[in-house]
């Protein structure tokens, strides 16, 4: 734990004296990133900047739930596509046509889905050329 900031002293001063004193010791050798150039140095400021690293750092991402059912979609076309079995491909395009039924019944917030049930015989015809 650091000490107290003695009466008197400016608080800047005290600062001062603590980096001063930590480099000394080498507290930031060998830190990550040293020596290289701040990535976003140049980029505009963005006041969720810090929220926006954070969920690149740990894979996180968020879309309005037409957009993430968009992506869905076309996962699972090419799921269909890649199947081990024409009953495999008929059960994955089965289920995202369920999906997309339900979110035209009911439009979720976001942008329009434009996204209509696929035709299971057309993705099991082109899973039995494939194979």
């Amino acid at each position: 734990m650091t000490e107290r900031k003695p009466p008197g002293v400016t608080f800047e001063t005290w600062v001062d004296r603590q980096v001063r004193e930590a480099a000394e010791r080498g507290a930031f050798d060998d830190l990550p990133g040293a020596g290289r150039p701040l990535a976003s140095v140049d980029a505009p400021y963005d006041e969720l900047w810090w929220i926006k690293a954070k969920m690149e750092r740990e894979g996180i991402s968020h879309l309005p739930p037409t957009l993430r059912l968009r992506k869905e979609v076309e996962d699972a076309v090419a799921a269909a596509r890649e199947a081990a079995s024409e009953a495999q491909a008929r059960r994955i395009i089965a289920d995202i046509n369920e999906k997309i039924r339900a979110a035209t019944a009911r439009p979720p917030a976001g942008p329009p889905l434009n996204k209509k049930p696929y035709d299971v015989e057309e993705i099991a015809a082109e899973w039995r050329e494939r194979h």
